[in-house]
């Protein structure tokens, strides 16, 4: 008679509520540090926002800056692992920044939050996890520049940089603007798409 063993690999019902409290805390963390700054969040604030005490949330992180290095470290490893499957589709460089200025788009639309909470906040992770994000954004910025770079020969590393780095400024200014509800969000996904790809495309000089 076959015994019904559960998984080694599969979590118990323990730990999947665990997990979901996390990533409760991370959501609520997000919203909360994007509207009142990271400074202007307590973990009490945080522990309220999902119905559990300020102490409980010890459980979780070890404190409020713990959550801001899981929010900062989680994200850009995020962004970099979509850029690279956006790279890795192959193809020509036009093809690929297109994919990339999609990928982006989509990111930064879908997740304006944390992309405020990036723009303002960064500068309080400690030493060590600041220099793993900008480790890994550095990674998804040679993703563009290494295409940019094909597609055009001709200009200089730098200039290949400061053209990505002038699309993320456009593309994530979104995060500002999303949420105003005078802002008429049909087509403007298409519109920043096209501005990003002529950016990226136009010659220079």
């Amino acid at each position: 008679m076959a015994r019904n063993y559960q998984s080694l690999n599969e979590p118990t019902d323990r730990e999947r509520a665990k997990a979901e409290r996390r990533d409760s805390l991370l959501r609520e963390a997000t919203r909360l540090f994007a509207l009142h700054g990271y400074a202007g969040v307590s973990l009490e604030d945080l522990g309220a926002a999902c119905g559990i005490s300020g102490p409980a949330v010890y459980r979780h992180f070890s404190g409020k800056q713990a959550v801001l290095i899981a929010l900062m470290v989680d994200m850009s490893k995020d962004i970099l692992e979509g850029g690279q499957q956006a790279v890795g589709a192959g193809g020509e460089p036009l093809e690929v920044l297109q994919r990339l200025v999609d990928y982006h788009t989509d990111f930064s639309f879908s997740r304006p939050d944390i992309i405020q909470v990036q723009d303002r906040d960064l500068k309080s992770l400690p030493k060590a996890e600041l220099q793993l994000v900008r480790k890994l954004q550095n990674s998804y910025i040679a993703l563009w520049t290494d295409q940019l770079g094909k597609l055009h020969p001709g200009s200089t590393a730098q200039t290949n940089r400061f053209r990505a780095h002038a699309v993320f400024g456009l593309l994530n200014s979104t995060s500002h603007s999303v949420h105003n509800p005078r802002t008429k969000k049909s087509g403007l996904k298409v519109v920043l798409a096209r501005m990003a790809l002529a950016a990226l495309t136009s010659p220079v000089g």
